[in-house]
């Protein structure tokens, strides 16, 4: 028996809150959980600030990794055991795919791969490929299996059908984190039917359909995702911490480029600010690194990155108001001068934050980040489209919906509310600051 077909003696389970039980029989996959890149997703937060705004979401990119796996598990040892249109060798393949697919992901990763023009999906490649233990494990089952590992995550694979089980408009990723976010965040917004959908899922050539009869338990996965953007993933206080944590690192490299003097050096930044960051450099980084800096940089002498850094830390937070850029472009444009008067940067204490989503759509070839529908297997053997079948998801496919706020520091306006800068500031942005109300 080679490794690539190996069991273990006894099944390993993880204990989960969403999926009850995360089962691990094939050794390949309990050695890749084992390894030193793999333990670091414990030190990455699943969602980042909102732990700021919804306090149980303390949950980790890893506890996400091993409920992907276990969702793919469940598909390919169950509702695609045994069909034609499934080829049973490529089961590893799908599995150690799942469990790595967000392998490369950094603390705060949508802070700091916009601060720095990162891409956690390059560092995922390189973990895979490069000189490391998962790279040990998948190459012991052959030595082009890490190469295909990358590939399915990259969607560049050949198999679709492969692909479209991790990275599809219903896949197991998006399965996994919104229900494990729901939970950790308390809200109702996650839930579906999981079970149904699962029962309902086909293989075909390049990607997975879904019988017609499990329809409605896929219009209820949509409405979920729809609901837990908006709710959840785009709600305006975790956009303010998260418009905070951007600043901090902008201000600390702007502050390196310029040659200011740290009191406590940042050592594990330094690669970073100068574009010269190694893998290894990568792999040291987590959120308990930023934390710790954040906490030192509260005692530097630049009194922005100093007070960025106590509002983070202790969530005195960035108050907003509704904004459009578009048309408000010249209100913004005399804020930023007022704000200078009154001694505020407004590099760093005014900003715009938008955000979007396109909860469904149909196929668009061509278009930049097109997506594969999801397909309905009829009775008669016919495919159709979903929102072909659907009123529900026909009713938001291809609307792509966007939402712009602008933060600023209302603590500030409201302790200098005499100024007349600051008077000028509350009309323009129509806050009563008489009564403390925002």
């Amino acid at each position: 028996m080679g490794y690539s077909e190996e069991k273990l003696i006894e099944e390993k389970v993880f204990k989960d809150p969403v999926h009850r039980y995360v089962h691990v029989r094939d050794r390949v996959i309990w050695d890749l959980i084992g390894t030193k890149e793999f333990q670091r997703l414990r030190r990455i937060k699943q969602l980042g600030t909102t732990y700021l705004t919804f306090h149980g979401a303390e949950h980790s990119r890893f506890n996400h990794s091993l409920g992907v796996y276990e969702i793919t598990r469940r598909i390919v040892d169950n509702a695609f055991a045994s069909r034609p249109e499934w080829n049973e060798g490529e089961r590893l393949l799908s599995l150690c795919a799942a469990l790595l697919h967000d392998l490369g992901h950094g603390p705060f990763s949508h802070s700091f791969e916009k601060v720095f023009d990162l891409d956690h999906e390059d560092f995922t490649r390189e973990i895979i490929l490069g000189d490391t233990e998962v790279n040990q494990v998948l190459s012991r089952v052959a030595q082009d299996f890490p190469k295909k590992v990358a590939e399915v995550i990259e969607k560049t694979y050949e198999n679709k059908l492969v692909i479209s089980l991790i990275s599809s408009q219903i896949d197991a990723d998006r399965m996994d984190y919104l229900q494990r976010d729901a939970y950790f965040t308390g809200v109702s917004y996650g839930h579906f039917d999981m079970e149904r959908i699962l029962r309902v899922m086909r293989p075909r050539e390049d990607q997975v359909v879904i019988k017609q009869s499990g329809m409605h338990a896929v219009e209820d996965y949509i409405m979920s995702r729809y609901q837990m953007y908006w709710q959840v993933y785009f709600h305006p206080v975790t956009r303010s911490a998260e418009v905070i944590l951007t600043k901090i690192l902008h201000r600390a490299k702007h502050l390196h480029e310029q040659n200011y003097t740290f009191k406590h050096k940042p050592h594990h930044f330094y690669s970073i600010f100068e574009d010269r960051m190694t893998l290894e450099d990568y792999l040291k980084l987590d959120e308990a690194v930023f934390l710790y800096y954040f906490q030192i940089w509260e005692e530097e002498e630049d009194e922005i990155l100093s007070d960025l850094c106590r509002r983070f830390n202790n969530r005195n937070l960035f108050k907003y108001v509704e904004f459009d850029p578009a048309k408000e472009y010249k209100k913004l444009a005399k804020l930023s001068m007022l704000f200078e008067q009154a001694g505020l940067d407004p590099e760093y204490y005014l900003v715009v934050d938008s955000s979007s989503d396109l909860p469904y759509d149909f196929y668009r070839p061509g278009e930049e980040e097109e997506r594969l529908p999801i397909h309905l297997l009829k009775k008669n053997g016919e495919i159709r489209e979903l929102s072909r079948e659907s009123d529900i998801v026909d009713a938001i496919s291809g609307k792509r919906r966007t939402d712009h706020k602008l933060y600023f520091p209302s603590d500030f306006l409201e302790k200098e509310k005499a100024r007349p800068e600051i008077e000028q500031i509350a009309q323009i942005l129509e806050l009563n600051l008489d009564n403390g109300t925002i």
